[in-house]
């Protein structure tokens, strides 16, 4: 039995299937001595390398784990920095097997709800066009709205990467009356697309500018409105098959979450959150203050 190349080495917890396709593109991957291509299929039997490295194919199927992380502004999607900023991945818990994949991303800017999973398969649909997984957002924008420029933006606007629209837009028009009709306003919006800062150029669009992006819900998932921002809580075995039925995959029967850690968040654990979020900043300012001491010595 044979599978695309691409769904193998998603499974085996390197990345999403549609991150795969792009090592496989940038020639990063070579199935028995040759360098592999979009659309080639592979056996068990098959001498997979990643970037030289023999892949060593697990025979242990790891159990499917998801993450909700509160990402605060300032935080980029990417696993390491060249620059030392920080990034999603630096608090994130040891994994056994695989690695945590990011399920869609967040702008630097934009903060709020961001699910990590192991799970190349469920990555890969919850993130896929085709599945249209809905998405919300809270989003303060700064100017004029009136009741056209929300009908306009529910029907749809041609951007440059293709036409967008938002599915609901939740809040009130600016008063005719107001005299200050570029106050700042909230709305809650959703949309079925994680197009690149794609909320913001809708607004853009209409000649309104965001002052502030949370992402609230992802499909059937809502952002813990307790958990702190910087802090991650791992999702029940309940949630995890409520996302995996949400774009028609089998269940999972197992959980590496601990019974007395289920449930809302009480005090302690919220404690405990907000000393660990701390104390990896203050080491992270400390490490930054070291390199450019030694920088400065170099000098």
């Amino acid at each position: 039995m044979t599978e695309k190349l691409q769904k193998v080495l998603a499974n085996q917890g390197l990345g999403s299937r549609r991150e795969m396709e792009r090592w496989i593109d940038d020639g990063r991957v070579s199935v028995d001595g040759t360098v592999a291509t979009l659309g080639d299929r592979v056996d068990n039997t098959a001498n997979i390398r990643v970037d030289g490295h023999l892949l060593s194919r697990q025979t242990e199927q790891p159990v499917c784990r998801v993450l909700m992380y509160n990402k605060p502004e300032g935080e980029l999607c990417s696993r390491h920095d060249p620059e030392g900023r920080d990034t999603v991945f630096d608090r994130l818990p040891a994994i056994r097997l695989g690695r945590w994949i990011t399920v869609g991303r967040l702008d630097m800017n934009t903060s709020g709800l961001l699910l990590f999973t192991n799970d190349g398969e469920l990555a890969n649909r919850l993130m896929h066009p085709k599945c249209e997984v809905e998405r919300e957002y809270a989003v303060r924008v700064f100017g004029e709205v009136t009741g056209k420029t929300i009908s306009t933006l529910k029907k749809g606007v041609q951007l440059e990467d293709g036409e967008a629209k938002f599915l609901t837009v939740s809040g009130a028009p600016t008063p005719q009356l107001s005299e200050d009709e570029s106050m700042n306003r909230w709305y809650n919006v959703t949309l079925k697309e994680g197009r690149n800062r794609e909320v913001r150029r809708l607004w853009e669009s209409q000649g309104v500018q965001v002052s502030r992006l949370i992402r609230v819900k992802y499909g059937p998932i809502e952002l813990q409105k307790r958990l702190p921002q910087g802090a991650w809580v791992e999702l029940e075995l309940s949630d995890v098959n409520a996302l995996r039925k949400h774009v028609q995959l089998t269940e999972e029967t197992q959980t590496m979450v601990n019974v007395n850690q289920q449930g809302k968040l009480d005090h302690v654990r919220l404690s405990r959150m907000r000393r660990s979020v701390k104390k990896h900043k203050v080491r992270k300012q400390q490490g930054l203050k070291n390199r450019v001491g030694r920088a400065t010595k170099r000098k």
